[in-house]
């Protein structure tokens, strides 16, 4: 499968096109295990809950956890949701305090306002140039009522990496639980949740090469087993704390795709780091007053967020959308028609936000495509200033 037959795709951290092999996984559940998972009394039902356990390994295995620490969502969306949302219940009685960052995904501050008017005390963390928090600014916040600390692993709009096992590490010593939205890093950089010491974490097929529609959450089962109120009640189904039919299709294509990420993922990324820096040392060396963001500190490989002086990006991407596939931001933020969030965040002025484009490689970047999208995005720079 090659998403660039028709044009140049740098869009990954938006959403991945499907492997191959998870096509083939999906393809075949779909076709030939139709029964319900909680009919485990007759052997159809046995066989897509025998799916589902695989599965579950599978996504385990990828971050380091036991399958029993996975529950299966809808997407990273639910689960963050059923995260912050669920802990904010389930540990009323300890604290109502909950901190996190000003650039952290909307699927995370979303729920966070919305616990705000619920009387849950809310701590917006301002994240510095690079969009990262430190532990000692969540150590300053902490009070003896916080209950939860929210901080992605990797930006997806800047591809900036927090400091997940120092903060991690601080709010152990606090007896405060730690959610962290791993949307954007397994299969580009290590991630396991051992190595890291977070409680929850937030999981997406479609930002690994999977379908849509289906995602995880890693819950903590011991030093501290994590309680959770659930969200979606039903059925009692994922350990009674997303209630509902599985997505059996789903949910085997997510193991087939967390199976893959462990296998390809240091070769994937370095493969993509080789791309990104000779993408970046291209376009900094073509256009005057270009401008990478992060590109100092620790990020994603994959991952470019370039500052095009004295242009606007939404004119320069619409002007190249038959043939280039990238971003001004976010894809949540396009859709809702909002200036990013994440470089307000990061304070930076108005007119650099305006010149902002969002390039991110994956596993079908064609290394002889890197050049046309240099001398592409050249070439609309200089047309549109002149």
């Amino acid at each position: 499968m090659n998403p660039e037959t028709d044009g140049i795709y740098l869009d990954y951290n938006a959403t991945t096109p499907l492997d191959p092999a998870v096509l083939e996984t999906m393809t075949v559940i779909l076709r030939e295990v139709y029964g319900n998972p909680s009919s485990r009394y007759h052997r159809w039902g046995r066989a897509a809950a025998d799916c589902i356990e695989t599965a579950r390994a599978q996504t385990a295995a990828l971050i380091g956890a036991a399958a029993s620490e996975i529950v299966f969502t809808s997407g990273a969306t639910e689960s963050c949701n059923l995260a912050i949302k669920g802990v904010a219940a389930a540990y009323r009685d300890k604290g109502n305090h909950i901190i996190t960052s000003m650039a952290e995904h909307k699927a995370v501050l979303e729920p966070l306002k919305q616990l705000a008017n619920a009387d849950v005390e809310i701590t917006l963390l301002r994240p510095d140039s690079a969009g990262r928090v430190t532990a000692e600014q969540i150590k300053e916040a902490m009070t003896p009522r916080t209950i939860l600390v929210s901080v992605m692993a990797a930006n997806n709009v800047l591809g900036t990496l927090n400091p997940i096992v120092e903060i991690a590490a601080l709010c152990k010593k606090r007896g405060v639980l730690l959610f962290c939205d791993a949307t954007q890093a397994p299969g580009k950089i290590p991630f396991s949740v051992e190595d890291t010491g977070v409680d929850l974490a937030a999981l997406s097929a479609h930002k690994m090469y999977g379908p849509k529609g289906v995602g995880a959450l890693y819950v903590r089962s011991r030093a501290p087993r994590v309680r959770l109120c659930p969200q979606i009640l039903g059925g009692g189904q994922e350990r009674t704390l997303r209630g509902g039919t599985e997505n059996v299709p789903g949910i085997a294509a997510m193991g087939k795709a967390s199976e893959l990420a462990a296998q390809l993922g240091q070769t994937d990324a370095e493969r993509m780091q080789h791309l990104r820096n000779r993408l970046e040392e291209g376009l900094l060396s073509a256009v005057s007053g270009a401008e990478i963001i992060g590109r100092t500190g620790e990020r994603l490989p994959n991952t470019a967020l370039v500052v095009f002086a004295d242009i606007r990006a939404e004119s320069l991407l619409g002007r190249l959308a038959d043939s280039l596939a990238a971003a001004t931001g976010s894809a949540c933020d396009s859709a809702s028609a909002q200036s990013n969030h994440v470089l307000k965040a990061i304070g930076m002025e108005q007119d650099k936000i305006a010149g902002a484009v969002r390039l991110s490689l994956g596993r079908f970047t064609e290394p002889g495509r890197i050049e046309r999208v240099i001398d592409v995005l050249t070439a609309g720079v200089l047309e549109l200033r002149s």
